[in-house]
């Protein structure tokens, strides 16, 4: 069912964020931090959203802001954090679960900066008791600039809060790069030159090499093809090295 919280989107932009400490967790030992320290002079894109290892979070919304944080950087954030109210210990486990060596996650266990952001809503049908509402926010120097804050429907309604949009908030030009899948064979001069095509060019991939838990069956029914190298491009089967180049210009 939807949660009823009376938040209009904008309202706090313009405004300082909530003045509260966070309790954290830093080489095994409690350390306090401030919001003015993690605000104050800094450009910040921060996350908020309901529960470290639940579904949409751990699939969708922490990933991308991971695979961004780059492309965020260059249009001059200092730091992606994601905030949910989260102990500790769970913020720190679901961050090594996840690999999120870029995005940082604070937990806001008590949920005093989501009360003050007008954002903790009751999850008690869950089980959750009171969690942070699914928004994204742009802050400069401890000022609130730009929020997306996700509608009020049933469900965990995830429609403008994710990495891209706010991207595209700070550059409408921006083209992220694209997920690159490599699949290959030891010992494939073919799939070398692939590689060396990619590399050539800057591009990120994923090589998924056919051994004995991958088998050329496995190749078929995946791509319907008998012969590696073969690329996909966000989800776009482009082919072989031959194919490759011709696509890559």
């Amino acid at each position: 069912m939807a949660q009823n919280h009376e938040y209009e989107t904008g309202a706090r932009e313009g405004t300082r964020v909530p003045d509260v400490v966070f309790e954290t967790r830093e080489d095994g030992e409690w350390k306090q931090v401030t919001s003015r320290e993690i605000f104050d002079g800094r450009t910040v894109v921060l996350f908020a959203l309901p529960g470290a290892f639940t579904p949409t979070c751990s699939s969708a919304h922490l990933p991308r802001y991971e695979e961004l944080s780059d492309e965020l950087a260059q249009r001059g954030v200092d730091e992606v954090i994601c905030l949910s109210v989260n102990d500790a210990f769970v913020m720190d486990a679901w961050g090594r679960e996840q690999g999120a060596s870029k995005v940082r996650l604070l937990p806001d266990g008590n949920g005093d900066f989501s009360e003050g952001m007008g954002m903790l809503v009751p999850k008690r049908d869950l089980g959750f008791g009171n969690r942070s509402w699914r928004y994204s926010m742009l802050v400069r120097d401890g000022v609130v600039e730009k929020m997306f804050v996700e509608p009020d429907v049933e469900g965990d309604p995830f429609e403008v809060s994710d990495a891209d949009t706010m991207l595209r908030y700070l550059d409408p030009e921006a083209k992220p790069a694209t997920d690159v899948s490599l699949f290959t064979r030891k010992g494939c001069r073919h799939c070398e030159r692939a590689r060396s095509l990619l590399d050539g060019r800057g591009i990120e991939f994923e090589e998924i090499v056919l051994d004995g838990a991958l088998s050329s069956r496995s190749l078929r029914a995946v791509t319907g093809r008998d012969t590696v190298p073969q690329v996909y491009v966000g989800g776009e089967h482009i082919g072989g090295a031959d194919e490759l180049e011709a696509w890559l210009g």
